[in-house]
């Protein structure tokens, strides 16, 4: 079930709305990376201000310098590992366009999909975003005492995330959100294994864009297969 979620939304990489929600979400998600390191560099810079007094050295002019140029790295060492979870949330917005492509393909008799209000839509981004970031930045520490088992680690926990939010996603256009909770958890395990699959490209470059969309695609997909009558239909909007 899993491979054939995977396959059929593969298959559908070329259609349009797939680009276009590829190149938005990659678009805002440089945008939003230029714009949060120019300001911590910013940040780092003002803290420091152009003169600054070191025990047994006194005034310094270039430790402003200093200070600046380590905040470039480490923003550059940063967006690295972020790159991917930022553009996976931002993608998250735009989920609604790619499970309605993979609907119009292949489950055509679905009648319309529940509208998802825009501010649940942001604040759900935000909040998957958050927890992305974070959840990323304490792994560097697993990273650093578990070395062989890195790429695992990684897997394991993107994974298991990128399946939570785009299943759930998927399930709340068609179910409301109670009961796409219900189903996350009836299926975590079929899930995990899901995101685990789609976590593994993420270690590739340039592949590891397409990820966001492929991954909402597939768990469309998959959400429409584990539904023991077949594919949803409309049903009443949560109260």
């Amino acid at each position: 079930m899993i491979f054939d979620s995977f396959f059929a939304a593969l298959a559908q990489m070329t259609d349009a709305r797939f680009r276009n929600v590829l190149l938005t979400g990659i678009g805002l998600t440089i945008a939003l990376l230029i714009g949060a390191s120019a300001l911590f560099i910013w940040l780092m810079g003002g803290l420091v201000g152009e003169e600054a007094s070191l025990p047994l050295i006194g005034e310094v002019t270039w430790l402003n310098d200093l200070v600046s140029w380590g905040a470039v790295v480490a923003v550059a060492v940063l967006s690295i590992f972020l790159m991917i979870p930022v553009a996976s949330a931002i993608t998250s917005m735009f989920l609604d366009t790619v499970a309605q492509a993979v609907e119009d393909k292949h489950y055509p008799n679905l009648g319309p999909a529940q509208n998802v209000p825009l501010a649940d839509a942001v604040r759900d981004t935000f909040s998957f975003l958050g927890v992305l970031i974070v959840a990323n930045i304490c792994a560097l520490v697993l990273y650093l005492f578990f070395v062989p088992l890195a790429p695992f680690i990684f897997w394991g926990l993107n994974g298991f995330l990128l399946g939570r939010e785009y299943f759930t996603l998927a399930a709340i256009r068609r179910v409301g959100r109670q009961q796409a909770k219900v189903l996350r958890s009836r299926y975590m395990l079929r899930i995990w294994a899901a995101g685990f699959l789609m976590a593994i490209p993420l270690s590739v470059p340039l592949l590891n864009l397409i990820i966001p969309i492929l991954g909402a695609a597939t768990f469309t997909h998959l959400f429409h297969r584990l539904s023991p009558q077949g594919p949803y239909v409309q049903t009443s909007p949560d109260p």
